[in-house]
């Protein structure tokens, strides 16, 4: 947790000192973008301490569980702010790139993180097995949650606030999803991104250390 500070803080500095630099907000995006990204980890903490052994805790973890899963695609969002690098090809172009990437990845790892806790809450209570298909299903539902942000600007509030919006935009799409390429790939693509970052990630940090041989 003191490096993902570290690295939420660093990120923040340097949107700032961005901005000092240039004398123009434009990338002042990348500060909320990673504040939104931070939000499953926190409903992840929240719902990990949650004691699902009684009834009306097992309703809080529950929604908290689909705030985390409505929030979750905020993480690796960021990833697709490099479409505004595309609009206009400046001289600082590979430093607003550096900024986005250390963004970006600071909002994976967040994000990842709040997966591994959550993967853990569903291990716990169904089987090791089913919570990689959970992780799968995660990874398939965020891809085409970021589409809709992306693409059909849609926000993860909108849940609430535009509910019909949102729902004629998904029908839309599982009515025809091949009306555009971009529609079925983009969402696959992204899915498939997270699922084997993911899982690199995961056997990265269970790598067990050889013990020494004897002599």
């Amino acid at each position: 947790m003191a490096a993902l500070t570290f690295a939420s803080m660093t990120c923040l500095g340097l949107v700032g000192a961005r901005i000092l630099w240039t004398g123009e907000p434009k990338y002042i995006f990348l500060a909320w973008n990673l504040l939104l990204a931070l939000l499953p980890l926190l409903f992840a903490l929240l719902a990990a301490d949650v004691d699902d052994s009684r009834p009306r805790r097992r309703l809080r973890l529950l929604g908290l569980s689909g705030a985390w899963l409505l929030f979750f695609p905020n993480a690796p969002y960021i990833f697709t702010d490099i479409i505004h690098l595309a609009t206009s090809l400046q001289s600082h172009f590979w430093v607003d790139l550096s900024l986005v990437l250390i963004c970006a990845l600071t909002g994976l790892v967040s994000g990842f993180l709040s997966l591994f806790l959550m993967q853990s809450l569903v291990a716990r209570s169904r089987g090791a097995a089913l919570s990689w298909v959970f992780v799968a299903a995660v990874a398939g539902l965020s891809g085409f949650g970021i589409y809709l942000g992306r693409f059909l600007r849609f926000n993860s509030w909108d849940v609430v606030t535009q509910p019909v919006a949102l729902a004629k935009g998904i029908g839309t799409w599982v009515a025809n999803p091949f009306t555009h390429p971009t529609a079925f790939a983009f969402p696959v693509l992204f899915a498939t991104f997270l699922f084997v970052s993911y899982l690199l990630l995961y056997a990265l940090t269970h790598l067990q250390h050889a013990e020494p041989r004897g002599a």
